[in-house]
This record gives structure tokens, C-alpha cells and sequence, in this order.
């Protein structure tokens, strides 16, 4: 009865021991990245929510309308991911982001002078959100010793006269920000992989 105590102590111990990495990899620490996909994703999510509330028509010339100071996103594809360099990547995704930030700014004073409270408490929702964004960003490009990149202030020098462009303008710069975060939470996973 001794030996069998002893080897079915040793079993379990090499049970337990086989476990181990199960055991392990469920507390390993969150890799760099994941923060900043995860607040990217919450960001999406949050631009769907707003973009479904408003429910306009689809406009044929959407991604034309007032905005070509907006981050060029359409030369960006799956297969950039694969070569992503960090440092520059951080860098234009940082200067993205603050340039959506102004925009948003501008459609939150539209909505305000257009009277549309519902629309820009949840755009001011979204520009706390995009603020957050922005200094997680900004630590981990101090990690990275990434530079910032400086670019012209987007001027805003006309205000959408009637409702029907301030409900074009918004829904432009909603859809154009949510594709953004798509590529840029890819970006953050693919950033993640070594």
C-alpha cells in the first residue's frame, strides 16, 4: 500500500506538473498592444452605435463630402500589416487620431450651432474616448521613441448651412473614422506579434 501512495502522489504531481503551462498562460501579462486594440475596438464600437442612431440615407459621394484633410485610408490594405514597422506606424497613427480628434471638434460645434444634443453628446463621447486614445498612444510611442509627426491644421472655413449637411458631414466623418479604427486595431495586433 506504501509504493501505491507514493506512485499515485508522483502521478498527480506529473499531472499537475503536464498543467503547468495551462495554468501559466492564462495569467501571462497582456502584451503591449492589446490596451491600445482594445480601446480602438471600444472606439469602433462606439462610432457604429452613433452611425446606426442617426439611421440617413446612404449618400452616393459619402467619403467626398468636406473632408479631404482627412488621413488618406484607402491606399491601406491588409498587406501592409504584415510589414509594419513600429516606430513609424505609431508615429502616423498618432497623427491620424489627432486629426480625427480636430474634426470631431468641428462636428461637435456644428451639432451644437444646428441643436442636435442627442448627436453631439455622444460625439463629445466618442472625442473623451479619442483623447484617451491619443495619451495610451502617446506613452507607448515614448516607449518606442517614436517622433511625432507635425502636420497642417485642417481648416474648417465653412460650417454646414442646412440640416441635410450637417446629417451628410457627420455621417462622412463617422464612417471614415470607423474604418480608420479597424485598420488601426489590426495595426496594434499585428504590432503585437514578434
Amino acid at each position: 500500500p506504501a509504493a501505491l501512495l507514493s506512485s499515485s502522489s508522483s502521478l498527480l504531481l506529473s499531472l499537475l506538473l503536464a498543467q503547468l503551462p495551462v495554468f501559466t498562460s492564462a495569467f501571462t501579462t497582456p502584451r503591449p498592444f492589446d490596451k491600445l486594440s482594445d480601446k480602438t475596438r471600444n472606439l469602433m464600437r462606439l462610432t457604429q452605435e452613433l452611425l446606426v442612431r442617426e439611421k440617413h440615407a446612404i449618400y452616393p459621394d459619402v467619403f467626398q463630402h468636406r473632408f479631404q484633410s482627412l488621413p488618406e485610408m484607402s491606399n491601406r490594405s491588409a498587406n501592409d500589416l504584415s510589414n509594419l514597422e513600429l516606430k513609424s506606424t505609431l508615429s502616423q497613427l498618432h497623427a491620424d487620431l489627432k486629426m480625427y480628434k480636430q474634426h470631431f471638434e468641428w462636428l461637435s460645434n456644428v451639432l451644437k450651432k444646428h441643436h442636435r444634443p442627442a448627436a453631439e453628446k455622444e460625439l463629445v463621447a466618442i472625442i473623451e474616448e479619442v483623447k484617451s486614445l491619443l495619451s495610451m498612444l502617446e506613452r507607448q510611442m515614448l516607449t518606442a521613441e517614436a517622433p511625432r509627426l507635425t502636420q497642417a491644421t485642417p481648416s474648417f472655413s465653412t460650417h454646414p448651412t442646412s440640416h441635410f449637411d450637417v446629417l451628410k458631414s457627420s455621417k462622412a466623418l463617422l464612417k471614415h473614422f470607423k474604418f480608420y479604427c479597424d485598420w488601426a486595431s489590426r495595426a496594434f495586433i499585428s504590432l503585437n506579434q514578434p
